[in-house]
């Protein structure tokens, strides 16, 4: 079995939340993550670029000056690429960069991300999670208390307005539920901070993904 330690609000540890090692991938998924993380910053790009060419430029089809005679090169028109201010030879125009992964291989990276987490001691589990007032410094205290530091994700069976108001201010956190937590969340925050109730859906994930 592997152990994640098991914290109250105050950081006091209670004891271990126990994960089955069969459910945890640790011999394969690389290529599977590697392909995750590309699609999903492809799905983060605008793809909003867009530039003229010679035939969306503003200007007539008038000739700049006669075709022969003043020992100047031709000249067709004031549109022309190689000139400045004139069209874009094979520029961006808009386009989706959305690219797409097989389900089976999304599991498998998410599988394969969590099951490292939890090998590595990345993982917190917290008793419960509830906030009085919904304040940052609410969220700054808990966070001092269990001594992290850097960039952190607070994974809840589901976000109230209270956690997401209190968190929206302390640079370096995010809040997500956890059935909606991805694979590039896991590994762009090293410390993953979650609460019992969370890390059951969080499990039923990782069993659905290896195919208990």
């Amino acid at each position: 079995m592997s152990k994640v330690p098991l914290l109250d609000v105050q950081g006091s540890r209670l004891g271990d939340y126990e994960i089955a090692d069969e459910l945890l991938v640790l011999n394969r998924g690389q290529q599977a993550v590697h392909e995750v993380v590309v699609a999903y910053r492809a799905g983060l790009r605008a793809g909003t670029a867009s530039t003229l060419n010679k035939g969306l430029v503003s200007g007539s089809n008038r000739k700049p000056w006669q075709q022969k005679g003043l020992g100047r090169a031709r000249a067709g028109y004031r549109q022309s690429p190689v000139w400045r201010g004139g069209g874009v030879v094979f520029g961006p125009k808009p386009r989706s960069y959305a690219k797409t992964v097989p389900r089976k291989v999304a599991a498998l990276a998410f599988a394969r991300v969590m099951s490292d987490k939890i090998n590595d001691g990345g993982w917190r589990v917290l008793s419960d999670l509830q906030l009085k007032e919904g304040k940052s410094r609410e969220v700054a205290a808990l966070l001092g208390k269990l001594k992290i530091k850097g960039r952190a994700l607070i994974i809840v069976e589901k976000l109230d307005e209270n956690l997401k108001r209190a968190a929206r201010n302390i640079s370096n956190l995010a809040v997500s539920p956890a059935g909606d937590v991805n694979t590039y969340q896991l590994m762009l925050y090293p410390n993953l901070l979650v609460t019992r109730d969370a890390m059951a859906i969080l499990i039923s994930r990782l069993k659905k993904a290896v195919g208990e």
